[in-house]
């Protein structure tokens, strides 16, 4: 199983989102996912631009088996599509793979029952449509009044009783190849497709929407196509490393996997705890980080 990390830094340098307290701690996380993943996976890639690669493997010295440099093809690209990175680095695998977000941190190796799937993500989740960031009523409204394109599969996955069901991708992949491109294009087209250009620009903000090209599209892709009469992957399953968000947050321990999500990158403990870990663990790494971030602030 080929293990793969992707970094797209248009997001960062341009809207300036890295999701943590301070580029420190981002580039503290980047140390601590790769470092702990090649312990036990030795085929491993990372799917990024010449600027990614120059502060990752130039600057911190991360050591990859593969670097490819296929995001450098989004360099025009709005960076409110902060996804578009993991979804062209799905697109372009050529042998079963997981791909692992750089928050992600693998204490232990993961099943190999669960790395035998045919498609592979971390839980299931279930948020209730208006109380949460999906919100694919109002995208497929917009594209609708705009005269845009909707894919097949995105095409009335709306809820019932106002429950949605996406897919966690802290970690996503599997064997199935020929679906996992087949989700990827579809999210890439949803994104590119010349229809849907002035209905971007006209909303006040894409960013939001990113987590539903990604996520919810791929749980629209596994209902629209399981026992669908004439698809290719008709037979499709997941496998999940939980069950739920809360077996995850009872259980990640124990199973030695951590997922930093949301509010816990600005946790002060958090984000300490990352620090202490990674200076003791990868003191060469931790120095180039430190110095990274200094001469940033300068």
């Amino acid at each position: 199983m080929r293990i793969v990390w992707s970094l797209w830094t248009r997001p960062l340098t341009a809207g300036g989102r890295i999701g943590w307290r301070s580029p420190k701690d981002h580039l503290l996380s980047w140390i601590l996912s790769v470092g702990l993943a090649r312990r036990h996976y030795l085929d491993t890639c990372l799917v990024t631009d010449d600027a990614g690669a120059a502060l990752l493997v130039d600057g911190l010295g991360l050591e990859f088996g593969e670097v490819s440099l296929s995001l450098n093809a989004l360099a025009r690209h709005d960076p409110d599509w902060w996804a578009l990175g993991k979804l062209y680095a799905y697109a372009e695998q050529s042998a079963p793979f997981l791909h692992i977000d750089s928050d992600v941190y693998l204490w232990e190796p993961l099943p190999e029952d669960l790395l035998a799937a045919p498609v592979i993500a971390s839980h299931p989740e279930y948020p209730q449509l208006g109380r949460s960031c999906y919100r694919p009523d109002v995208l497929e409204r917009d594209l609708r009044a705009g005269g845009g394109y909707i894919p097949p599969e995105l095409q009335g996955y709306l809820p019932i009783d106002g429950v949605l069901r996406a897919e966690n991708c802290g970690i996503f992949g599997g064997h199935r190849l020929d679906f996992i491109r087949h989700y990827a294009e579809t999210a890439k087209t949803l994104v590119h497709h010349p229809r849907n250009q002035p209905i971007w620009a006209a909303r006040a903000e894409n960013y939001s929407d990113a987590i539903i090209f990604e996520q919810l599209l791929l749980s629209a892709c596994l209902s629209y196509h399981q026992g669908r009469d004439g698809s290719p992957w008709s037979d499709i399953a997941i496998r999940y490393l939980f069950d739920s968000y809360e077996d995850a947050a009872a259980n990640a321990a124990h199973r030695g996997f951590t997922h930093l999500i949301a509010g816990a990158k600005w946790d002060a403990s958090v984000v300490a705890g990352l620090e202490r870990c990674v200076e003791r663990q990868f003191p060469e790494h931790y120095a180039r980080a430190l110095e990274i971030a200094a001469r940033a602030v300068a």
